[in-house]
């Protein structure tokens, strides 16, 4: 079994499945799960851990993590900018506004928490990295920015490298059930995908980037259509077979929501049986909002299909 040692934890694949709870600083999460009221009030990067009694940016994250530690959590990925299809970018000032004082405020009060933060900006990832974060997760796998795999590899964090083909062009909108994509174009679906991911390896290899650091993200969501979503999902270990790690993002997704015409909010057992087949397929992390409950769904699993 490959190990990553990382923080003050050391994860060893193969053993059981990891969760990544996720906690969006975000006004407008395709879930409805964005931690940030909109308009958020004006912070700045240097601002101080905020722990008001009101609902403030800083306490909502850390509200969330302690909920998701307690109930058993692995990491926590945090996130400042929405990537939901058609979504709009927000700029480096405003993502490190969102995510910095939570990012202090759980290091400082969950030493041994493993912190991610979402980001494809290597200035944001670079301070929030000092802030207290360990894993760097780019939904663009290192391709949209030209400086962040030199971050990674100075301060030695883990990547995850996600596939991705988004192109607004191709979101279909429903009000109900959300945004998602339509006619996106692969030769081969699985191979594509392989392929793409590798090339995005190959980039963090010439950074200095260790391979032990390294992490695979299909992409569920991200530049496919549902059906190419289902597939992935169920063809996960040949995603799993190139060696690295796997993470599977498949949470409240609208592949789910279009497959069984349900919007977001009921998404629970749609999420659960993705991660279900997903664990019986070789994924090593499920990212999910829903903590509590996909833990004892990976428990669950893993007991089938882990044991020894």
């Amino acid at each position: 079994m490959s190990i990553l040692a990382i923080g003050n934890r050391t994860l060893t694949w193969g053993e059981r499945t990891y969760v990544m709870g996720i906690l969006n600083l975000t006004p407008d999460s395709f879930s409805g799960d964005g931690l940030l009221p909109s308009p958020p009030a004006p912070l700045t990067p240097a601002s101080p851990p905020i722990f008001n009694k009101n609902g403030g940016r800083g306490e909502r994250g850390v509200d969330q993590a302690r909920r998701f530690l307690a109930a058993g959590a692995d990491i926590l990925d945090i996130g400042g900018e929405s990537t939901r299809p058609g979504s709009q970018p927000v700029d480096t000032d405003e993502e490190l506004r969102r995510v910095l004082p939570t990012i202090r405020s759980i290091a400082a009060e969950f030493p041994d928490a493993l912190i991610s933060i979402d980001t494809y900006k290597a200035a944001v990832a670079d301070e929030a990295l000092k802030a207290g974060a360990h894993i760097i997760n780019d939904v663009w796998g290192l391709r949209a920015d030209p400086e962040l795999a030199a971050v990674a590899a100075r301060v030695k964090a883990a990547v995850v490298l996600m596939h991705n083909r988004s192109k607004p062009a191709n979101v279909e909108v429903r009000e109900r059930l959300g945004n998602a994509y339509v006619a996106a174009e692969y030769q081969d679906l699985i191979e594509d995908v392989k392929r793409e991911l590798l090339e995005s390896v190959a980039i963090a290899r010439a950074a200095g980037i260790p391979d032990e650091h390294i992490l695979l993200d299909p992409g569920i969501g991200f530049g496919k259509t549902v059906e190419q979503n289902l597939e992935l999902v169920n063809r996960l270990d040949e995603i799993r077979a190139l060696g690295f790690p796997v993470l599977l993002g498949p949470s409240r997704k609208s592949f789910i929501g279009y497959t069984l015409d349900l919007p977001p909010d009921q998404r629970l057992e749609g999420t659960a049986a993705a991660v279900a087949i997903g664990i019986t397929r070789g994924a090593d992390i499920v990212r999910v909002h829903d903590v509590e409950y996909m833990l004892r769904v990976a428990r669950m699993a893993d007991a089938l299909v882990r044991r020894k």
